[in-house]
């Protein structure tokens, strides 16, 4: 096995590997294109980020996936920035969380071949972007943040839901000076004085959704329901999420594919409204991305892509977002422009 370094200074490195070919995940694709807000490349190579409430150190080499996992800090130590220590956690918890997280148990070269087959666009790009696969992330984090893409770009999203986890969530660590937090709980969220802090730390009008989409959770499904739309029809969870403040059809598309199973959920904006009209020649009406249009784009892709159609868009959305756009500036504008016709309606 290569030799890993340059984890964050926690003592001692207890690094363990899951077999996992880059055909299946690439770290460096999958966790910076916005399915998650929450992971940064620590040293090159290297992903630090909070996943179930614990921090994680991920690196990769051609047939294994790697992980670190540090401990909370002993309470005596809060606040003083000690590094943390190596959790004690069993390999076949950590692998378990990992399979979990990155969904390892789907084929994903499978699905390429399959993808390719059905559509000369995807293979043209697929050869340049491999292991790129959809997350499987905590429905209530999924949730607020997407609420919290509306007319932004990544760089402001991340900066917004690290202010969102330091100022509600749990801390857990502090590495090489830099503290980590949990995603705070639904209850965190539906304060009294939740929305006038989220205006406070820069949300805008996105304090009203967050705070309002929190009580109505905290009301009525409680953030066990939330989980359990995992089982229901993609249909009726994705009404259900449109009934919260803030969330129109392409959140709910978001949260239904990255946290409750819905592999065929399609999320549409009008980057994937034009892609569907230029090069696929989809003939929707009107000028503009009417609910119609948006169902008749997602239709679309379901009958070509088949089941999982919503992985197939994972794949040319990270591709779109990569190619030709490496400046962040350029990026970020990439992302701003799919994310603009997110206010209000999601």
């Amino acid at each position: 096995p290569m030799k890993l370094r340059a984890a964050p200074s926690a003592c001692p490195w207890l690094w363990r590997c899951l077999p996992c070919p880059l055909a299946e995940l690439r770290l460096d694709l999958v966790l910076s294109s916005g399915q998650s807000f929450r992971w940064w490349e620590s040293s090159p190579g290297a992903w630090t980020g909070v996943l179930g409430e614990r921090v994680w150190t991920l690196r990769q080499d051609r047939d294994w996936l790697w992980d670190t996992v540090y401990g909370e800090e002993d309470e005596q130590e809060e606040g003083d920035g000690c590094p943390a220590r190596a959790a004690k956690l069993d390999g076949a918890e950590t692998d378990g969380i990992l399979r979990d997280y990155f969904q390892l148990d789907v084929g994903l070269s499978a699905l390429y071949r399959a993808w390719e087959a059905a559509d000369p666009l995807f293979c043209k790009v697929a050869k340049d972007f491999p292991g790129v696969r959809v997350l499987r992330l905590d429905p209530v984090e999924c949730l607020f943040s997407f609420i919290c893409t509306s007319n932004n770009h990544i760089s402001r999203i991340t900066a917004m839901i690290e202010r969102l986890c330091q100022a509600f969530g749990r801390r857990l660590c502090c590495l090489d000076g830099r503290p980590f937090h949990a995603f705070p709980s639904l209850s965190a969220l539906t304060g009294a004085d939740a929305e006038a802090r989220l205006r406070a730390l820069g949300f805008g009008y996105r304090a009203k959704f967050v705070s309002g989409s929190a009580r109505a959770i905290a009301e009525g499904l409680g953030a066990e329901g939330l989980s359990q739309l995992r089982t229901a029809p993609y249909a009726e969870a994705r009404k259900v999420l449109c009934a919260l403040p803030g969330v129109g059809a392409k959140v709910a598309d978001c949260v239904c594919l990255l946290s409750l199973d819905k592999a065929e959920a399609v999320p549409v904006d009008t980057h994937v409204w034009h892609i569907a009209r230029q090069r696929y020649g989809v003939a929707v009406g009107g000028r503009s991305l009417t609910p119609r249009a948006y169902q008749e784009i997602g239709d679309f892709f379901r009958r070509l892509w088949g089941p999982r159609a919503g992985w197939a868009q994972a794949v040319l959305f990270c591709a779109d977002f990569r190619k030709g756009q490496q400046s962040a500036s350029s990026r970020d504008q990439a992302w701003e422009s799919r994310s603009q016709d997110s206010h209000g309606d999601g």
